[in-house]
């Protein structure tokens, strides 16, 4: 739990920077605080306890509740913010993306999160190959930007997508193309700062001349280059003797970056200082000559260690990458499903080198790695070789190095890993020898099945280690485990970190590796240019020890609290909560399903990692007070559209859509819920009602007056045009025909496709009975209740899916496939079902028998001829589909039925079942919409035909699209129309 204290009185906060040998306190009143900075601030000032609970930690084991959260639009926002933080003696911390694994970005301080609005390319020059960027961009952001002229910014971590510029000047950052183009620090040019006391400056290397110059010129800019000199003048030749020469030293503050030699660069100097020396309001970064050719050469080895041994040999071949694999990470995503046709990709062998090629061309990218494979082929090492030119291979074997961290923190049946020791650094022809005694070290603390793996050709090992923090003995043998292990890198020249900096987690050991002089030497940088110790106290310079403010420690003791779901794995909701690492991979803005909301709002509170850690702190009661009933916890809720794609691409399989329907759940307990909830959450029943009379419906739907009323009572956005009722739902008009000895299935009636669009049902019955299926319906009305979960009407939902068990059985007992028409109901089937049901057999043989169309025929009729429909399509697949079922089969289906098709990288689509439908939603709903599947639907050509399976997804392209979608069973239906004309 965070060591600062917190005071009784209501506005006011104790704050406690950890210092030797005491500790300094200062009482901030927070309400005039707050006051001042909503006067002055045009950004966003946020000081309620759900902001401060979402930022209370990083991606790191620790957990600091800040004072506040202020959110620039501006530099000129940023200055303001620091002077009236200096005036009420408040600390200060910069944050980008968050995702620092050393605690560096948490602290009881104001945070001032550049992402949201200070993110701008301000220029780019390929001509000088620069760029100029604010803090708060993202990595791809500028990279893409750069590529147009075939040019990057080299360091590319692998949360490139999601991380900021100045998060990555922050730490120091390096990544996979490190040995391209070096580390953060060798690709910035200059920077414009701000200190904790008001100087704002552009700094960068400085001549002899114009140090002396600004010297003499005098003021706090003089004092402080001044201060510097000396500092220099006094420690160079200790800068020199025990800074470590290797790729990858980031540990301790880049004092050697002030040397003669290297241009006394001020910039440089500052990189890496994690927040805690000044405040980045503009970065100007060097570019360089990204190869327009790329080629992968994955060689096998015996073990990870053997591979190592074997870097240097690799490395002659001049890679523009090298990266490192353990056969324990590929085992740990087999575990948990991740990309298993990725990992397939892998050639044999028990650890890998990734060397990637670079060239103008392909073809000569590829002839270097041939080269490279026709030299290193002989070599006693390797056992195996793939070369790798397909480009979608190649980023599938990409995703697989990168899936590193979340691949191996949470495995079935295996401890969950943390990080604390996930950064070390040797030199490269060192790397086999360290990996061995990392092993053993590993295994005499009893840390099992824990993944090697990293940027082996920097020397830069990677690994997250199954820590107990839980217990005291757990944390004494964690401090131990830290000792050896940094006496081991120390051993070989290394570095305590490699490019995820030292933050709270390794400040404590920087005496071990630099010495006490040089340690003070930091302390006197620090002092120089923070003289108050307000940027991000206690980190890096006398920082907490290693085992305080643990976010998961001794201490953690959550209340065990009553849940509709079954948590699985979790064992219960509160450790559920615990399940987001903090990579925020949910904070992409492209790509994949997670996270829409995010990707329109840009705010923490709607990314999958911000409201799981707003559930963590709910339970945590302080600073988050309210319980299930908690109002920022719900605000926060409340735009997620439940499409489940922090399931699927979420690297922990955080179940998001679970947890909001959970808390609703309890949230609305004895109280009635809006109005949308029982107008869309209860659609099964009016729909059944409606289809008694659905002329009369329609038209009461479809009158100005009535329909503006009905939709005001019903939550229902008026710019919506309520769905039209089939003539005759698809169960009434549905005729078996008589057994033809062909296989039994059960066609599931959904709501939508027996009320709405039931000539879709019928579609599917002539598509089945025309591969020889003989099929059938269930004999009375059921529902799977998917509507229902928005709300969190998890009690009715069980209901439902009781019944639906009780009138199955006998096609479950049969083992009959169940096939579904609308991806979200199957989904029901093979995802909640289990969790309401964890114990009942027949509900696991329905999960194992329910099928999508495009699954059943893909693998029970995949000898079967299909029609030929031709043409072109453009296929937006639904959220669940992609996120927990996947499009695979779907995929094939269309390529038998001539097709020329393309599966858009559309995300959600934006209506999501009833989100998209209700007022307050549908500016959200529309904006989601437009990030990709709209535009796309209003590119294609009239005769193109559009696809899409799920009933909210046609409802969104028709209604925000102006086109009409048609699922698969239709278009099918169309070939064998086709095919009967011929």
């Amino acid at each position: 739990m965070p060591t600062g204290s917190r005071s009784h009185e209501a506005n006011r906060v104790s704050l406690t920077r950890h210092a030797t040998p005491a500790s300094a306190v200062a009482f901030i009143d927070r309400a005039k605080l707050e006051r001042d900075l909503r006067a002055e601030i045009a950004g966003e000032v946020r000081f309620d306890s759900a902001t401060r609970g979402l930022y209370s930690t990083d991606a790191s084991n620790y957990r600091q509740v800040p004072i506040g959260v202020v959110i620039p639009r501006s530099a000129e926002d940023v200055v303001r913010a620091v002077a009236i933080a200096r005036n009420h003696g408040a600390p200060v911390l910069s944050r980008g993306g968050g995702t620092s694994l050393a605690g560096q970005c948490c602290n009881a301080a104001i945070v001032i999160d550049h992402s949201k609005y200070f993110h701008r390319i301000l220029e780019l020059d390929p001509q000088r190959k620069v760029a100029r960027v604010e803090p708060g961009c993202v990595l791809d952001a500028l990279r893409s930007a750069a590529e147009e002229y075939h040019l990057t910014f080299g360091p590319d971590p692998a949360t490139h997508n999601h991380n900021t510029i100045g998060g990555m000047v922050g730490n120091n950052s390096c990544g996979v193309h490190s040995i391209m183009a070096g580390k953060t620090v060798d690709n910035i040019e200059s920077l414009e700062i701000l200190t904790y006391d008001g100087l704002r400056m552009r700094v960068g290397a400085t001549s002899d001349d114009e140090l002396s110059s600004i010297i003499a010129a005098g003021g706090r800019r003089g004092e402080i280059y001044a201060a510097m000199r000396a500092l220099r003048d006094r420690f160079a030749d200790l800068v020199r003797a025990r800074y470590p020469k290797i790729p990858r030293r980031v540990s301790g503050y880049n004092l050697d970056w002030l040397l003669p030699e290297n241009g006394f660069h001020v910039a440089r100097a500052l990189v890496g200082s994690e927040s805690t020396l000044v405040t980045i309001l503009e970065v100007t970064t060097r570019l360089v000559e990204s190869p327009p050719g790329r080629a992968l050469l994955v060689l096998g080895y015996d073990d990870v260690a053997v591979a190592g041994d074997h870097v240097m040999e690799v490395l002659a071949h001049e890679p523009i990458a090298l990266e490192g694999i353990d056969d324990l990470l590929i085992d740990d995503m087999k575990k948990q499903g991740i990309h298993p046709e990725d990992v397939e990709l892998m050639p044999a062998g028990r650890g890998w080198l990734v060397a990637e090629f670079g060239g103008a061309t392909d073809a000569g990218a590829a002839e270097a790695a041939r080269v490279a494979l026709e030299a290193l082929r002989p070599s006693k090492g390797v056992v195996s070789a793939r070369l790798v030119i397909d480009r979608e291979q190649q980023h599938q074997i990409w995703i697989v190095r990168e899936s590193g961290l979340g691949a191996s923190a949470r495995v079935p049946g295996q401890a969950d890993t943390y990080p604390g020791w996930e950064d070390s650094a040797v030199p490269p022809d060192k790397v086999g020898a360290y990996l061995r005694d990392l092993r053993g070290l590993m295994d005499k603390h009893g840390y099992k099945e824990c993944s090697l793996y990293g940027h082996l050709g920097d020397g830069c090992i990677h690994v997250s280690i199954s820590f107990d923090f839980k217990t005291p003995a757990g944390v004494a043998n964690y401090k131990s485990f830290l000792d050896e292990a940094s006496d081991a890198v120390l051993k070989y020249g290394g570095s305590l970190s490699g490019e995820h900096g030292d933050g709270q987690a390794r400040a404590y050991l920087l005496p071990k590796m630099f010495g006490p002089e040089l340690v003070g030497a930091f302390r006197e940088f620090k002092a120089i240019w923070d003289p108050d110790g307000k940027m991000n106290p206690g980190k890096v310079v006398d920082a907490y020890h290693v085992d305080q403010n643990l976010r998961i420690g001794p201490t953690y003791d959550p209340p065990i609290v009553p849940a509709h779901f079954a948590y699985g794995a979790d064992g219960s909701f509160a450790m559920a909560t615990t399940r987001c690492f903090g990579i925020g991979e949910c904070r992409r803005m492209e790509h994949g399903t997670m996270c829409p909301s995010y990707r329109v709002t840009r705010e923490e509170q709607h990314s999958t990692r911000g409201r799981a850690r707003l559930l963590f702190e709910m339970l945590e009661g302080d600073p988050v007070k309210g319980g299930w009933r908690d109002e920022g916890v719900h605000e926060a809720l409340d735009l997620c559209l439940a499409c489940k794609g922090c399931k699927g691409d979420c690297p922990l399989h955080v179940d998001m859509a679970s947890y909001k329907a959970e808390f609703l759940s309890h949230y609305y307990a004895g109280r009635l819920r809006p109005p949308s909830a029982y107008a869309m959450g209860l659609i099964y029943w009016w729909a059944r009602a409606a289809s008694h009379a659905p002329r009369l419906a329609n038209a009461l739907g479809s009158a100005p007056l009535l329909s503006g009323l009905a939709k005001r009572v019903a939550g229902v956005a008026p710019q919506r045009t309520l769905p039209r009722f089939a003539e005759r739902p698809f169960t009434r008009s549905f005729r078996a025909t008589p057994a033809r000895g062909g296989k039994r299935v059960l066609l599931w009636p959904d709501t939508f496709n027996n009320y709405f669009h039931a000539d879709t049902a019928r579609s599917a019955v002539r598509v089945l009975e025309s591969l020889g299926f003989e099929v059938e319906i269930p004999p009375r009305p059921l529902c799977c209740g998917r509507p229902l979960y928005d709300f969190g009407m998890l009690g009715l939902a069980r209901k439902l899916l009781k019944q639906t068990l009780t009138t199955l059985k006998p096609w479950i007992e049969a083992g009959v496939p169940i096939v579904g028409l609308e991806p979200s109901c199957i989904t029901v089937f093979r995802d909640e079902l289990g969790m309401l049901f964890p114990h009942d057999e027949d509900a696991k043989r329905l999960a194992a028998q329910a099928v999508l169309l495009s699954e059943l025929i893909d693998h029970d009729a995949a000898d079967r001829p299909l029609p030929q429909v031709g043409g072109k399509a453009i296929v937006h697949g639904h959220c669940h589909h992609k996120s927990v079922l996947g499009m695979e089969p779907e995929r094939r289906v269309l390529d038998r039925l001539g097709l020329d098709h393309v599966i858009l990288d559309s995300g959600c689509c934006g209506m999501a079942g009833s989100f998209g439908f209700e007022r307050q939603h549908y500016d959200v709903s529309v904006a989601v919409g437009e990030l990709v599947l709209l535009p796309a639907v209003r590119e294609a050509a009239a005769d193109t035909l559009l696809m899409a399976d799920g009933f909210s997804c046609r409802e969104q392209i028709a209604q925000s699209g102006g086109r009409t979608a048609v699922h698969l069973a239709d278009v099918i239906a169309m070939g064998l129309d086709k095919k009967e004309k011929a």
